[in-house]
This record gives structure tokens, C-alpha cells and sequence, in this order.
């Protein structure tokens, strides 16, 4: 993995790493477990087969959580408790839902405090969760190479250096 910034006046930082692989996509996710606490939210976008749950297996592995991580799209929540007493990942699968109001129906505020929440094609749906949360868009290029953007939103993420966090994996 490759990471760089890039900043716009006025907007947040956006880091971008690049993963080659998807063990880099692995990887990434395991990086951002060390920097991952109870009650964040981590909003994951992209178009289908850009790699939101090889991401999640990842950050669950990093998390040393119970279970397979697979794709929640046909139950659309999992709880994925800790096998080490750290936070449970939940790992939720918006691409059904038809808006924020439906994202409310699976009572995430109920488990949000105490896990490391991940929301799969959330963009548009799951902001109103949480005013801290990492927004991760993934693109997928031809080559099968990903440009992951990560973009901290409030006190929380803000404080976080990610490029500095990951430099250097791969």
C-alpha cells in the first residue's frame, strides 16, 4: 500500500492509500483496527466487487472478532463478537435499505456505543448515526488496484494521522 493526502480548503482531510491486492485490502482493514475503538463508525462506499468486505475482514481480524466475516447483504446486520475482550464488530449491509429512516429500523444506536460499527454502502444512509465516523469510499481501477479514500469527520477522526498510522504497510 502506497498513502497519500490531499487537502481542499475548508474540507477535511482525504487520505488516499492505494491496495494492489486484496490482502492489502486485508491488511488495510487490520491497520485501522489498531486505530479503532468502541463507537466508531466507519461508512464504506464503493460500486459492487471494489472490496467494502475484504476490507471488513480485515478490520475484523484486526479486531480478533468471532465468526466468518462474509457479506451481510441477505440478513443485513451481523454481530461479530470479541474473541479478546475488546469491542464486537457489527457489520452492516445498507445496499437493501431504502434511506435513513430504514437504517434506524435495525436499532444500530442499540450496539453503536460499545462496537466498532462498519456500514457497507452507506453513503447517504448512515451519517445521522454517529457526528465522529470514518468515511471510506473505494474505487476500483481496471488494473484490479484500489484507491481507498479515507475521510475523518468530527473531533474524533480528526485527531487520528492516518497516513501516518499506515505508512509503510503493504
Amino acid at each position: 500500500m502506497t498513502d497519500t493526502t490531499a487537502t481542499t480548503t475548508g474540507v477535511p482531510d482525504v487520505h488516499a492509500v492505494t491496495a494492489a491486492t486484496d490482502e492489502a485490502m486485508r491488511a488495510l482493514g487490520r491497520d485501522l483496527a489498531t486505530l479503532a475503538r468502541p463507537g466508531d463508525l466507519l461508512i464504506l462506499s464503493g460500486p459492487l466487487g471494489a472490496g467494502k468486505t475484504t476490507f471488513t475482514q480485515g478490520l475484523g481480524q484486526g479486531l480478533s472478532v468471532r465468526g466468518s466475516v462474509t457479506s451481510p447483504t441477505f440478513v443485513i446486520s451481523r454481530i461479530h463478537p470479541s474473541l479478546k475482550g475488546g469491542p464486537a464488530l457489527v457489520h452492516v449491509d445498507a445496499y437493501r435499505l431504502g434511506g435513513p429512516d430504514e437504517i434506524d429500523d435495525i436499532d444500530l444506536d442499540m450496539t453503536l456505543t460499545d462496537s466498532v460499527t462498519v456500514v457497507e454502502w452507506g453513503e447517504g444512509v448512515a451519517e445521522g448515526l454517529a457526528e465522529d465516523r470514518l468515511e471510506i469510499r473505494i474505487e476500483r481501477h481496471t488494473d484490479d488496484t484500489r484507491t481507498v479514500h479515507l475521510r475523518p469527520v468530527g473531533p474524533r477522526w480528526a485527531e487520528i494521522d492516518l497516513p501516518g498510522a499506515l505508512a509503510g504497510r503493504g
